[in-house]
C-alpha cells in the first residue's frame, strides 16, 4: 500500500506539461536546477527559488477505523522567461503566457477529462498559489512566476 501519491503526482504532472503544445518552447525540468542552462524560457517542478521544499504535505485519517488517509499536498514549481533584453512587460508577459498553460493542462475537457486528477494520481489537483519575481540584470530582463499545484490524494 503507497504510503504517499506524492511521488506519483509529480510524475504524472512532469508528464502532462510536457506533452502540453503551449510549451513546446519550454524546458521542464524536475527539481532544482543542475547546471547553467541555455533555455530561455523553463518550468521548474518540486522547486522554487529561496524555497524550502519541493513538496509540502499533510494526512490525516479520511474516516473511523484508520484504514484510509486523506493526503493534502503541494508542489512548488516555478516558470521562468528571459531573452536578454530588457523588456520586462514581455517577460511578465510570457511567464505568465507559461503559467496559464499549466493551468490550462490541469483543466478537464472533452479530450482531457482526467486532467484535475493528474491522470488518476490524485482525487484533484489544481494551480492555487503564485508569486511574480523581476529583475534586471547584465543578461537583461528576468521575469518569474513561483507556483504551487495543490493535490488531494487518498492513500
Amino acid at each position: 500500500m503507497a504510503t504517499s501519491r506524492v511521488p506519483a503526482a509529480v510524475d504524472a504532472l512532469l508528464a502532462i506539461l510536457r506533452t502540453v503544445p503551449a510549451l513546446a518552447d519550454v524546458r521542464i525540468i524536475d527539481g532544482p536546477p543542475a547546471a547553467n542552462l541555455t533555455e530561455r524560457h523553463r518550468i521548474y517542478v518540486g522547486w522554487q527559488p529561496g524555497g524550502e521544499s519541493g513538496v509540502s504535505l499533510t494526512q490525516d485519517f479520511a474516516s473511523a477505523g484508520a484504514r484510509r488517509r486523506d493526503e493534502d499536498f503541494a508542489i512548488s514549481c516555478y516558470a521562468e522567461s528571459r531573452t536578454g533584453d530588457k523588456d520586462m512587460s514581455l517577460r511578465r508577459a510570457r511567464v505568465f503566457e507559461i503559467v496559464a498553460a499549466v493551468e490550462t493542462a490541469l483543466r478537464a475537457t472533452d479530450t482531457s477529462p482526467h486532467a484535475p486528477t493528474l491522470g488518476g494520481a490524485v482525487l484533484w489537483a489544481h494551480l492555487t498559489t503564485g508569486d511574480l519575481l523581476q529583475e534586471q540584470g547584465p543578461d537583461g530582463a528576468l521575469a518569474g512566476l513561483a507556483f504551487s499545484v495543490t493535490c488531494r490524494a487518498r492513500i
